[in-house]
């Protein structure tokens, strides 16, 4: 990958300073594979430090990049050497709706907190916390051409934004389930329409492969607190669902996530069908394969740390 500052160009955008919370926050919940109690504490971040997940039980630190996810079977889990962290794609969309640039997220086990199996926990920290512009200049990654990856009838694509600002999401899946069927929704990120529309929306599972995951040692933090279970035609969850089209919707939650990976903002428009952590991870590799690909648009000709390492 050659240099990210040859990539910096002097573009029309507002320079936005980057952003982290004003105090640290913390917080204990139950690891969903694990089934055991994590803690997890998030903390001011020194302007260009990126986001960065600190093991505090291990003494390793992770940059929250692309580059180093290296599982994405059950959720997105990133890793350096020995150490790990799973289940982060929820968090990672709190803080691109937030708009959080700089973070240390401490965490005492190799995943976080599912809490209630959406993001809804994890901004309602962050604007708990409070959210301040601390210096620096913000990058935005802009696309600069179709990008797309395909896999078992199911792709991801990103696409120029077309004279528009932000990042748009557009979203399909289908599943046997009666109740998922085929669901479609589209989706222009802002904080606002986020905290209303999205970060509430649950994780989910069929009922027929919580056995099989149990088999496998995962799933042991999984319960209807932090999950839709999916009977065929049935929601086994007694509350029901909290949008009728919840499934979509989180799964839209989780490409927000995942592409917050890139270690900027994104404009461009996302557009997807059936994709899942493993194809939204190799679409960011794609993007950043070649640098015809994408620009890092700036007010300042200044790296954040973990971009210029990519």
């Amino acid at each position: 990958m050659s240099s990210l500052h040859d990539r910096y160009s002097m573009m029309h955008f507002d320079v936005v300073a980057r952003r982290t919370l004003k105090a640290p926050i913390s917080a204990v919940g139950r690891g969903l594979h694990s089934g055991t109690d994590v803690c997890l504490t998030l903390r001011p971040a020194a302007v260009n430090t990126g986001i960065v997940f600190r093991r505090t039980d291990v003494g390793a630190e992770i940059p929250a990049r692309f580059d180093q996810v290296s599982d994405t079977r059950l959720c997105t889990l990133i890793s350096s050497g020995n150490a790990k962290v799973g289940t982060i794609e929820h968090l990672m969309a709190a803080l691109a709706a937030a708009e959080v640039d700089d973070l240390i997220v401490e965490v005492d086990a190799p995943e976080l907190p599912v809490f209630d199996g959406s993001a809804a926990p994890f901004l309602f920290l962050v604007e708990s916390a409070g959210v301040l512009e601390h210096g620096g200049v913000r990058p935005v990654l802009e696309i600069l051409r179709p990008v797309r990856v395909e896999r078992d009838g199911a792709f991801a694509e990103l696409r120029p934004q077309d004279g528009r600002s932000g990042f748009d999401v557009s979203l399909s899946i289908e599943f046997q389930a009666r109740a998922i069927g085929a669901q479609a929704y589209h989706f222009h990120l802002s904080s606002e329409g986020f905290a209303e529309e999205i970060a509430r929306a649950r994780t989910f599972t069929l009922r027929g492969e919580i056995e099989a995951l149990h088999k496998a040692g995962l799933a042991r933090g999984g319960s209807l607190a932090n999950a839709v279970v999916v009977d065929d035609d049935k929601i086994m969850n007694p509350e029901g669902l909290r949008y009728d089209d919840e499934f979509v919707r989180h799964k839209l939650l989780d490409v927000i996530g995942d592409l917050y990976l890139a270690g900027a903002p994104i404009r461009g428009r996302f557009i997807g069908s059936k994709t899942g952590h493993g194809l939204n991870n190799q679409l960011l590799r794609a993007v950043f394969a070649e640098q015809e690909n994408y620009r890092l648009a700036t007010g300042a000709l200044e790296v954040p740390k973990q971009l210029a390492a990519a």
